[in-house]
Parts: C-alpha cells; structure tokens; sequence
C-alpha cells in the first residue's frame, strides 16, 4: 500500500479514462494538482465492435508508461449505476447502538445477501449527540456486488496498480462539490441550512445526478446520456455512429445545423424532463431543502444550447462547472488537456480528495480480503527477518545444550540417583500407607453415620402408622349408637405405600382430584346447605348446594382455580388407605359420602393437629403433632356411588357391631347393644339394611424425626 504524499485520481469512462495527480496544499481547504492525463479510446467501449478490456488495458498501459505510481495511493471509481447508495435518517438512539442499527437496515436495504456483496457505510454531518443519546442523526451506506468490484479491479491489478480506495462515481463528485463548491459544514447552521446544488455529470449511457448542501447528500442515476444524442443523429439523419458522434461534437460547423439541433430535440426535452422529475422528487421529499443552482459536467454539456435549454426547463440558474475553486496548480490548470476537458474531471477530482483524507465520505468499497492480503504483504519482510533471528537464537540454544550433554559421564552420578530413587520409593510408600488409614478411617465415621441414621428412623413407619389410628374418628365410649349407620366410624380394608423420588409428580397427577378433595369455600357453604342435602353423594356438598348444572369435570375445574396450593416436592412415600363407611342415611344429610370422609379423615389430616407418642428420634416418649411428622395433602383419589348393603344380624352381633380394623394399636371399641325393634321370629335370617360409601384417599408421608422444622415451602404449604 502507498505510503508517499502524492494521490491519483481515476476515472475509467466509457469514451476516456481521466487521471489527476494531486497532493494537499499548504493553503486550507485546496488541493495541488501536479499531473493530468487525458487518454481518449480509439472508440466509446458501448459500441458493439469495441473491445471493452483490451481498451481499458491499452490506456492504463500509457498511463504507466508516462507515470511511475508504485509510491503514490490511487483511487478508482465505479459507475453509480453498478452501486447502491442509501442515506438513513435514524431514530433517537445511543451512539455504541448505530451500527447494529446500520447493520439491520443494510439487510433491509441491499437486495442482496451481505456476503455476496461489499457494503460500506459512515455518518453524515449533522445531528447532535447529548448524554450518549444522537438525534437527528444520518448515515449514509453504499454496497456493491463483489463481482463487480472484481471486474473492475481486473485491468487495474492486471496492469500492476495497487488500488487503495474504490468508489462510487456519484459520491466522489459529492466529495467535489462539498469541498470545491460549499463552504464548510461545520461553519453553516444546521437549523437554516444553506441551498443546494445539484451536479450533473452527463456521461456516454447513463447520467449521475447529486443534490448536497454539505449536510444531507440524495443522488441518482438517470439512463441517459451523451450517446442518446448520437444515437437520435443516427435514426433521424441515416448515418454511421463514428459520423453522428463527430457531428454532434461539431452541430455548429455542420451544412445545416438547425436540421441537426432539430434531430435532437426529443432528446434534449427527454433528458430536461427527466431532470425535472428527479428534482421535484428531491424537494418532494425534503421539505426544507431549495436547490440554489446547477452545475452541468462531462463532455456532452459542451452541445451547443443544452445549458441555456435546461435552464429554461428547469427555471433555475444553469451552468457549466467550468472551474475548480479549490484546486491549483498551474502546470496543470494550463496544460490544453485539462483546459479542454476540464468538465470531465469531477470524479477524478472528487477521488484524488478521498485519497488525500481531506474529503467528506470517506468510504472505501476495497474487499477486506485485499486489504488483509496487502497488509500481510508489507509484514513479510518485518516477519522473514523475526524467523532468521529466531532461527538463530534455536541454533545458539542448541549448541549450548549439546555442548552440555556431551560433557555429561552418567557413571560420576550413578550413586547419587541410586540414593534418590530409594528415598523416592520410601516416601511413594509412607504415601501409600497415609492413604490407607484414611480410607480405613472414612469407611469407619460412614458406618457410624449410617447406624445413627438408623438408629433415628426405625419406629418412624410405627409412629406413622399410630398417627393415622389416632386420626380415624370414632365415636366417644360408652356412646356407641346401636345403629351402625349412625357410628362416627370409617372402615379400612387395606394400607399401601409407594416411594416417589418426587413427589411433585403425585400431586401434579392429581391435581383435579385435590379441587374436588378441597373445594373453595367449603365450610361456608356446609352450613348453608339446605336439610336435605344433595342427591349425588359423590358430588362436594358446596357445588351441591349451588344448585350447578355444569358437568362435575367443570365443577371441579372451578373449584380447583379457587383452591390453588401448592403441592410437596421432593422424595417420599404415598400411602393409600382403601375403605367405606355406612354414614350414609338421609337423616346424616350432608354429612354423608365424600363429606363425611371431607369431615373426618381429610379435615384431621389437613390440621395435623392430633398427638401421637413418638417412638424414637429427640423426643422420643414425648406426644407430638401429626403435621411434625411430615403427614399432609390427603386426596379423595376414587369415591364410589353410595350403594345398598345388607348385613346379617348374626355377623354383626359376633363382630361386636363393626368389622375388624386392620390397623394396628387400635383401641378396642365397646359392643353396641343389640339393635332394637328388629323384624323377624327365632330361627329365622335377620338382615340389617345398610347404605354403603367406598372410597380410595392418598397422603404423602416426608419421613423426618420429630420435631424437625420441615422445609420453608413445605410449611408453607402445610399450614398450621
């Protein structure tokens, strides 16, 4: 990459390539042009026997040859039409925000993916940043197909020129204008912004139009050109394109100029029009903006008239850019060259700016893979000369330590490592002892621990157990009813348990049942429960005396969002207790089926109030509360129609008038007399109509030793 003081400026245009050599001035805001080159193709490279590559090649090779550019930076442009050019207004954001934004909207704006294409962009003057935070910011971004860029490039780097900056054409002119024509922005005030000009660089097939006002930049590309004038001289006149381009260069000193101005007329009123749109576009779109005059470059302004009839199209102060205020040098602003193709230098002048950092858009469309490759280029010597010292720094270590090794006689030594690897293997062997006795010493403090573990919870199924008796209701003694129905007493077939790892899966699995077990606002609506009570013995007496009509799956749901709770977690047992009971008479409305068992069992194992004798743990022999033994959440899992049962007498009078508990340490009950008034003559069967209600209730079981807090979601859960 360049390094010297001098900058190039190329234009390769479809009729000529244009080369300004300049280098910054000692005066402020000028530049100092200290070469030109004007190198005119043999014919435009758009005519269908022209030889696009071989023409570009033939000029660049004239221009090395007159130039030595290896120590000077170039820069190129790219027709605009090949690129794409996008100025954002952004929003009110953080400055270190702006170029995700950018990023975002370049996905948006480039109809390309951004790996098939270089895309550049940079912030415009203008806005304000204040606490981190920009307003009224604008960033401008360009992008181009790679394979563009490397199709431009190809002559160049075929030619043996190293590009440093690569540019759109429109921009460059931007550059030209913002610097030659405009004083600076940081001098104009932003709320009254100067008016803009507009360039117009009329080249062979398409126009490049840039308004600016050295704030806020809009640009486009117009299809039509200076060929569009040879081509109308063609159809309208019969002649070959080499005549109708040297008489459009010469209308003037033609046999009948009116005829040819008027053979292209609908060409200048096409192109007039089209800039009319394009600037009504322009002010449409930005309200403040005005356009103070414009300024026409390129060979084709110099038609004869065209000025003076865009002008009148346009009804705005026309010109011809004729000359550079910000460039000097009179070598070159004197050569004839340059005098006589001075409109066709804009770009050129606006890239010899960029390439002297002193211009406004600084953005550089060079791959970054060129650019890595360049770098890595110019290291290469710096590295060559790393390696041979490190190269000889190995060399010098590798005699030392050789010179070393070959003085070295292991027999002088051999005593001294017999002596070290006896010691070594003594200390290998305490090591191996040392770590025995632990391991000996580890197992021994675990199988204590184990035992005390056990020690702490071998009666703690025992005292479950006991604490489920204790729990069962039971009528007082000595006040047994002789009616088995009306006994406060529920009969257990069978206890079961499973270990869960979890026992959040349980409770989650049933969590319908729960509603139906504990339905919300339960007690208020018992004792409001009219006499009779409900009809379906399964149903919970509080949606019963709503008098719902929804189906029981919807009531439970309901009354389930009404009684949200939140279940056990962690390891530990269910129990399941499968029984019935015969409370079930029309006279026990509502306490009856489910709400009897509600208002027994599950109500005693929701208060966890009862005392029990723990057997073991730190109170051992003392009465303690179901709820410290880690008892809780019991659900109504299965319950059964209320059904007829009968029962002969004769069992029921050698039962004791109830059938046995499979429980343990239950407390005998006292023999009921002999009901009353029943039917029948000696001898004869006697039979005694009960109603029966079967059910299946679940509980979790966390076994811990009494007297131990259980954890805080788990208490919480709980209640008192």
């Amino acid at each position: 990459m360049a390094s010297g003081s001098y900058v190039w400026g190329i234009d390769i245009g479809k009729c000529a390539l244009k080369a300004l050599r300049c280098r910054v001035s000692t005066e402020p805001r000028k530049l100092e042009a200290v070469a030109c080159e004007y190198i005119e193709y043999p014919m435009i490279l758009t005519q269908p026997e022209a030889d696009p590559i071989e023409l570009v090649q033939s000029a660049l090779e004239q221009l090395i040859s007159r130039h030595d550019l290896k120590a000077d930076k170039v820069a190129v442009s790219v027709p605009g039409n090949l690129g794409l050019s996008k100025f954002i207004k952004l929003p009110p954001i953080e400055a270190k925000k702006i170029p995700d934004i950018v990023k975002y909207e370049a996905r948006q704006q480039i109809p390309f993916p951004l790996e098939q294409v270089v895309w550049r962009w940079q912030r415009l003057a203008g806005g304000m940043e204040e606490g981190g935070f920009v307003l009224d910011a604008e960033v401008a971004l360009f992008a181009i197909k790679r394979e563009q860029v490397f199709k431009a490039l190809a002559p160049l780097m075929q030619a043996g020129i190293h590009v440093d900056v690569l540019q759109l054409a429109p921009i460059a002119l931007a550059n030209m204008a913002m610097f030659d024509q405009l004083p600076d922005a940081a001098t104009t005030d932003p709320d009254q912004p100067i008016p803009s000009i507009a360039l117009v660089s009329v080249g062979v097939d398409s126009t490049d139009l840039v308004v600016t006002n050295g704030r806020r930049i809009w640009q486009r590309s117009i299809p039509s050109g200076g060929s569009n004038f040879t081509k109308s001289l063609v159809q309208g006149m019969k002649l070959t394109f080499s005549r109708a381009e040297n008489l459009k260069r010469n209308a003037v000193k033609a046999e009948d100029p009116k005829a040819v101005f008027k053979t292209m007329k609908p060409v200048f009123n096409e192109f007039a029009s089209e800039l009319q749109r394009s600037l009504n576009y322009f002010t449409g779109t930005d309200r403040t903006a005005t356009i103070g005059k414009v300024l026409l470059l390129g060979n084709a302004t110099k038609l004869r008239g065209l000025t003076d009839f865009v002008g009148q199209q346009l009804q705005l102060d026309v010109q011809r850019l004729d000359k550079f205020n910000g460039l000097e040098g009179a070598a070159v602003l004197s050569n004839p060259a340059f005098k006589e193709h001075q409109l066709a230098f804009g770009t050129a002048y606006g890239l010899a700016l960029q390439a002297a950092n002193v211009a406004s858009i600084g953005t550089n469309l060079i791959p970054d893979e060129i650019v890595r490759d360049r770098i890595i280029a110019s290291k290469k010597p710096w590295a060559v000369g790393v390696l041979v010292g490190l190269l000889a720094a190995a060399m010098l270590n590798f005699l030392g330590i050789f010179g070393a090794w070959t003085a070295y006689a292991p027999e002088l030594y051999a005593d001294a490592f017999g002596k070290a690897e006896a010691v070594k293997k003594q200390s290998e062997d305490a090591n191996a002892a040392i770590g025995k006795v632990r391991e000996r010493q580890e197992a021994a403090i675990d199988q204590q621990q184990w035992l005390v573990k056990v020690q702490d919870r071998r009666f703690e199924a025992m005292d479950m157990m006991r604490a489920v008796v204790a729990l069962l209701p039971r009528d007082d003694a000595g006040k047994v009813p002789a009616n088995p129905a009306d006994r406060r007493e529920l009969h257990i077939d069978s206890m079961d348990c499973q270990y869960f790892p979890d026992l959040a899966v349980w409770f989650d699995s049933l969590a319908s049942q729960w509603a139906e077990t504990h339905p919300a606002d339960e007690a208020s609506e018992r004792q409001e429960a009219p006499p009779g009570g409900s009809d379906d013995p399964a149903k919970p007496p509080a949606l019963a005396a709503a008098g719902s009509d929804m189906p029981a799956g919807e009531e439970a749901a309901l009354a389930g969002q009404k009684n949200v709770v939140t279940g056990p977690t962690g390891p530990g047992w269910v129990i399941q207790l499968r029984g019935y009971h015969f409370h079930n008479e029309p006279r026990h409305k509502p306490l009856e089926g489910a709400q009897f068992l509600r208002a027994t069992l599950v109500e005693n194992l929701m208060k966890g109030d009862a005392k029990v004798a723990v057997c073991a743990g730190p109170l051992a022999g003392q009465e303690v509360s179901v709820s410290e033994l880690g008892i809780g959440f019991p659900i109504i899992v299965e319950s059964s129609p209320i059904t007829e049962s009968r029962i002969p007498l004769a069992s029921m009078a050698e039962g004791g008038g109830q059938p046995a508990m499979p429980m343990p340490s239950q407390p005998a009950m006292p023999k009921p007399p002999q009901p009353a008034g029943v039917p029948g003559l000696p001898g004869e069967p006697q039979e005694l109509l009960l109603h029966r209600y079967d059910f299946v209730l679940q509980f979790c079981w966390r076994p811990r030793p009494a007297g131990q807090a259980p954890p805080p979601a788990a208490a919480a859960a709980e209640g008192p």
